[in-house]
């Protein structure tokens, strides 16, 4: 039998991302044959990952990657917050989210195949890592982004990875498309414009607005405040030629009801409109990145401060880790604490 050394053992490591005794074990059963020891790692591996598959994983950490006229963001998933700060974990992030973008794979499917600067495939990557972390580490989805030359990528990374944003900007420069993404990362808008909103969509927004102002307005009844009116509107996209006319309309009623001079209207009514126009277009302002007041300058939307520097958002992406998974109520912290609990109880 072959003899089994630790500059064995160190390179076998090295070569497989192995524990010390798992390397050691896998020399031993094959006689020191590195190639063959090599494949039982990853037979175990694979094994091992199987196991963790049904395992939910909603924690992990966003990665950003920008080249030139490509960027990437990707989101990779790991069972706890812990594991997320694991050198092994963090270098696996930025590294995938730069194969994607060298890569640029079309869908998630495709990205399996991505080789990483290792020459490992992300499925490969994943297994192995999973085996080697302890815990089910999972590539949940990425996005490629690309520009011109004469546009510009604002890259941000929020609450240490937690919340990755790109964004393609046009006019301005870098330091503009930097604050549009911290603003997404902060706001968390769903699309870029109204344009982009089903009307099935702003109709259930509307009637869930609504129903928030009934409830409103029950307390404010029991202590004797005036209800707020329902919204009529949510969206820009439902504000027509026809609904503005008649807006003005009214307005002018209005003041000729209250008395007002019509030489003073033409001063007042410009404001109201403004009004009427910001009252019926929440649901814009709620899901849609342009109708957004700006946090570095709230006297104005997204879209105005665009408009007065010249440039515009063109394309964003946001990812937030664990977004839209449903977490087990038996999470692996759960688990490692009653295993913990029943060794001492032994």
């Amino acid at each position: 039998m072959a003899e089994i050394t630790a500059k064995l053992v160190k390179e076998l490591r090295e070569k497989s991302g192995a524990g010390v005794m798992d390397a050691k074990k896998a020399l031993v059963e094959t006689d020191g044959d590195m190639d063959k020891a090599i494949e039982l790692l990853r037979e175990k591996g694979m094994a091992k990952a199987a196991k963790k598959a049904d395992r939910v994983a909603a924690e992990g950490l966003t990665g950003v990657y920008v080249s030139g006229n490509v960027a990437a963001v990707v989101e990779v998933n790991a069972e706890t917050d812990f594991v997320a700060k694991n050198a092994q974990f963090v270098e696996l992030v930025n590294e995938t989210a730069k194969a994607i973008a060298e890569q640029k794979p079309a869908d998630n499917d495709a990205a399996q195949n991505v080789k990483l600067a290792s020459g490992e495939t992300l499925t490969d990557a994943y297994v192995n890592a999973t085996a080697t972390i302890g815990e089910k580490i999972s590539f949940r989805r990425f996005q490629v982004l690309e520009k011109t030359d004469a546009q510009h990528f604002g890259a941000y990374q929020h609450n240490g990875g937690r919340i990755g944003v790109i964004t393609v900007v046009e006019g301005g420069d870098e330091a503009l498309a930097k604050q549009i993404s911290m603003h997404i990362a902060a706001m968390n808008p769903k699309v870029l414009s109204y344009k982009e909103l089903d009307s099935q969509f702003i109709h259930d927004e509307l009637a869930q607005m609504n129903h928030k102002i009934d409830q409103d307005n029950e307390s404010r009844a029991m202590v004797n405040k005036p209800a707020l009116p329902h919204l009529q509107y949510g969206s820009k996209g439902q504000l027509t030629d026809e609904v503005l006319a008649q807006a003005e309309a009214d307005i002018k009623a209005e003041l000729q009801a209250e008395g007002k001079p019509e030489k003073i209207w033409d001063k007042i009514i410009p404001g109201k409109m403004d009004r009427f126009k910001l009252d019926n277009t929440k649901v814009d302002q709620e899901y849609t990145l342009l109708a957004q007041v700006y946090i570095m300058d709230d006297s104005k939307t997204v879209e105005a401060y665009l408009d007065s520097v010249n440039a515009k958002v063109t394309e964003f992406a946001r990812f937030e880790v664990g977004e839209g998974i449903e977490k087990a109520s038996n999470d692996f912290e759960n688990e490692v604490a009653a295993t913990m609990a029943a060794a001492l109880n032994k």
